[in-house]
């Protein structure tokens, strides 16, 4: 294997582990939003919906440049297959399997919100619970891998990302806000079409054409009288001779 190392590797790495936590703080944030269906006039539900998706597709795309970047960088023993299967790398390995099981515990959650239209809403809601564990675990996973969260600008980050989670789990629990009425609004991108429609017992009334609905100002054929008729001519009869 062909040893690839480099600063620029190891300055991407660390910035893309803190763009991931930030987005990942918003993300959960906004879940709490979106699962309490809040919104009104000025933010609707569809649009905290819609950017609850998005942050999150961001988020999983800076989360996998993260990655990427710790294994292609030969500086630190972190092989591919330590990105899934946790305790198997011979760098930092319980930190690094901390990081592990929260990239793992990210997909199910991503995954499960790809195929929300497909499952059973209690399961996708059950599945949902582990981005709370998975950003707990991520929080942990900084400060004990890099150097960055334990000091200095890292430092602040991590703590205004966990002060954040905190609040919004605080206030889900404790406030107990009362849910919108309706399900958790879906994106109208993301609609299925029902290739076979369902069929209806009702039965639509006849039509009838155009031209009947207006009245004839001639009167219909049917009900109009028929003119009386002619009187057959008188014919004279011609006596016979006697």
């Amino acid at each position: 294997m062909i040893a690839l190392t480099s600063p620029y590797l190891w300055y991407t790495t660390r910035a893309t582990g803190l763009v991931t936590l930030v987005l990942f703080t918003l993300v959960v944030s906004l879940g709490t939003l979106v699962a309490n269906r809040i919104g009104g006039t000025t933010v609707g539900r569809f649009e905290l919906n819609e950017l609850h998706r998005t942050i999150s597709a961001v988020a999983m795309a800076f989360l996998a440049v993260h990655i990427l970047t710790t294994v292609v960088d030969s500086y630190v023993s972190t092989g591919p297959l330590a990105t899934v299967v946790p305790f198997i790398s011979s760098y930092k390995r319980l930190p690094v399997a901390l990081g592990t099981i929260a990239f793992d515990l990210m997909i199910a959650v991503w995954v499960s919100s790809l195929l929300k239209v497909r499952i059973a809403n209690q399961s996708w809601r059950f599945i949902h619970w582990f981005s709370w564990l998975a950003f707990a675990i991520s929080i942990v996973h900084a400060l004990t891998t890099g150097t960055d969260a334990r000091k200095g600008v890292g430092l602040v980050v991590v703590v205004l990302c966990l002060a954040v989670v905190a609040g919004a789990a605080s206030w889900r629990y404790f406030a107990r806000p009362t849910r919108a009425a309706g399900r958790t609004a879906l994106s109208p991108l993301g609609a299925v079409v029902d290739p076979e429609p369902r069929r209806s017992n009702h039965v639509a009334a006849p039509t009838r054409p155009f031209d009947q609905d207006l009245p004839d100002r001639r009167g219909d054929a049917t009900t109009r009288p028929s003119p009386p008729a002619a009187p057959a001519p008188h014919r004279p009869q011609k006596r016979r001779p006697r």
